[in-house]
């Protein structure tokens, strides 16, 4: 079992959005419910933790009741930032594993989930992710210095799984030497900790612009 920290604090502002973007609708349904169903529907899910902006409290609890999501047990307040939000949801955290969700991705597999909590049990950490596809160049100053060979370089998605101590650790270092890293995993690495990678699938795209709308509508479709 574990429980899943979804960090729903974001304002929309990459979005263009004048509300926070998981509010926002595809198919008529906000984006933060697509993604809680993933979670609500999982039996090895024991609870929702979300880490929200105040504002956006009495609106995420009626959509609570409307859509008949049953398994958020807690609401921490966001932080400035998503790492920060993270923490506070972790504080409330009590399972052995917990995952870490981004609110924006409603396409999450829960093959892929359950993978993640097994390796997290086995090594401590575990992330899903794809092998990068494109070309990857290093840039300076409008010119092209380096090809990298991408062979092992990979594309980092959420869900992240974690063995509860060990992320708090890792949060706690970071607090306290004023690190903010690019995801959890990045403070796991930071304390020394190994993480495994799970191969997820493209389409758990993250959604940050208008266009990526279009997109998810397109995978809504073909799921259906």
């Amino acid at each position: 079992m574990y429980e899943v920290i979804i960090p729903a604090a974001g304002r929309g502002k990459r979005m263009g959005a004048d509300r926070n973007k998981l509010l926002l609708e595809l198919k008529g349904v906000p984006v933060i419910i697509h993604t809680l169903r993933v979670f609500e529907q999982d039996s090895s899910c024991s609870g929702i933790i979300l880490a929200i902006h105040p504002e956006d409290r009495g609106t995420l609890e009626q959509l609570m009741q409307q859509y008949h999501i049953t398994k958020v047990t807690h609401m921490a307040e966001g932080g400035a930032e998503r790492q920060h939000s993270v923490y506070e949801g972790l504080k409330a955290a009590t399972a052995e594993i917990v995952m870490v969700h981004d609110g924006a991705r409603p396409f999450i597999k829960q093959t892929v989930m359950n993978e993640l909590a097994e390796a997290a049990e086995t090594n401590g950490a575990a992330i899903a992710a794809v092998p990068v596809k494109d070309t990857i160049k290093k840039v300076k100053n409008g010119i092209v210095t380096e090809t990298v060979e991408r062979s092992s370089l990979w594309s980092v998605q959420t869900p992240q799984a974690f063995q509860l101590e060990l992320l708090l650790e890792a949060h706690k270092a970071a607090a306290d030497s004023a690190y903010l890293g690019t995801d959890d995993a990045s403070l796991v690495e930071k304390t020394g900790g190994k993480v495994a990678v799970i191969e997820a699938d493209y389409d758990n795209i993250k959604l940050t612009t208008k266009e990526d709308l279009v997109f998810a509508e397109a995978i809504l479709a073909k799921n259906d």
